[in-house]
């Protein structure tokens, strides 16, 4: 078998998260956080597509990591990042953690917004 070294091209990979918090290039956000081409900045939740949207031109797809459980996606929310121009998925957390950590070694250009377990 041949394994190969995970290269994320100097793009920050989601290391772990746990309760209230995620770790992402090494570091410790507490909170809601949007990991971006530009870096990791907080993120207000469902009430703040302003933070995603100016991330518009540097993703081709964005994952809403909705804590612990996957859950539907408010509608107000998916419409204003859709009509923007976002290609967005919901999922749960960690799910949205490990497809982003994927495609971000395919070098791929993704996004990630986790609320917190």
């Amino acid at each position: 078998m041949r394994l190969n070294e995970i290269s994320y091209n100097g793009n920050l990979p989601i290391d772990g998260y746990g309760p209230g918090f995620f770790r992402v290039g090494g570091d410790v956000f507490n909170g809601p956080h949007a990991v971006l081409p530009s870096g990791v900045v907080a993120w207000g939740g469902y009430d703040d597509t302003a933070t995603l949207i100016a991330a518009l031109d540097d993703l081709d797809v964005l994952f809403i990591g909705m804590g612990a459980e996957m859950a539907h996606l408010p509608n107000g929310f998916k419409t204003t990042l859709e009509e923007a121009g976002l290609n967005v998925e919901g999922m749960a957390s960690p799910t949205a953690a490990r497809t982003y950590n994927v495609l971000l070694s395919e070098g791929r250009r993704v996004g990630v917004a986790l609320l917190p377990l």
